[in-house]
């Protein structure tokens, strides 16, 4: 694992002048990255359509997701439907009846999954503690940590923050911006 400093800053052109500073301090190219974080919420490793608090019940409802669910559990509830009735050799209207029961028990089956998904994605982005913006991340050592958390401090970085993590071709290659920072020496500025 490879020690890391990283500070918070709005702009790119920001993060760059003070990737400069660092450079000037001895710091090299290759310990020196610039990664945007997305604002919470937006992280997610996977497209879901999630309900906010408070949203309009209508926004759920046309989600494409919500959509593509439902109809799916439909179709697959009705097809179950007709295949256990029309194996028991029932009458046409007994199975269309069987059809529509078990299109609506496979929509309401599609709306309930949609909704724990996006419950569940509504309270991960609760968790996250990270603040968006440009962060920029120095791979130090024991011995030049402290330059560059004075670099960064000097430069009003906002959430400046160690870390433990791989650093490979030049940059932190297991950043996780759902991850709690853990707060440098417990400096910098908190916005």
């Amino acid at each position: 694992m490879s020690m890391i400093v990283a500070g918070r800053f709005t702009t790119f052109p920001a993060a760059e002048a003070v990737a400069e500073k660092l450079f000037a301090r001895g710091f090299v190219e290759e310990d020196v990255t610039l990664l945007f974080v997305n604002p919470r919420g937006q992280h997610a490793r996977h497209t879901l359509h999630a309900l906010h608090t408070g949203a309009p019940r209508q926004r759920m409802q046309s989600s494409p997701h919500l959509t593509r669910n439902v109809v799916v559990d439909a179709v697959a509830g009705a097809v179950v439907g007709i295949a256990i009735f029309a194996g028991m050799s029932s009458t046409l209207p007994v199975v269309a009846i069987a059809a529509m029961v078990g299109a609506g028990l496979g929509a309401w089956i599609g709306i309930t999954a949609s909704r724990q998904r996006a419950a569940e994605h509504h309270e991960r982005v609760l968790r996250e503690t990270r603040n968006s913006g440009v962060l920029l991340a120095v791979h130090v050592t024991p011995e030049n940590q402290a330059v560059a958390a004075d670099v960064l401090r000097e430069s009003h970085a906002a959430d400046i923050e160690r870390a433990s993590g791989h650093w490979q071709g030049g940059h932190w290659a297991d950043f996780d911006p759902t991850s709690a920072p853990e707060p440098y020496g417990g400096s910098g500025k908190q916005a």
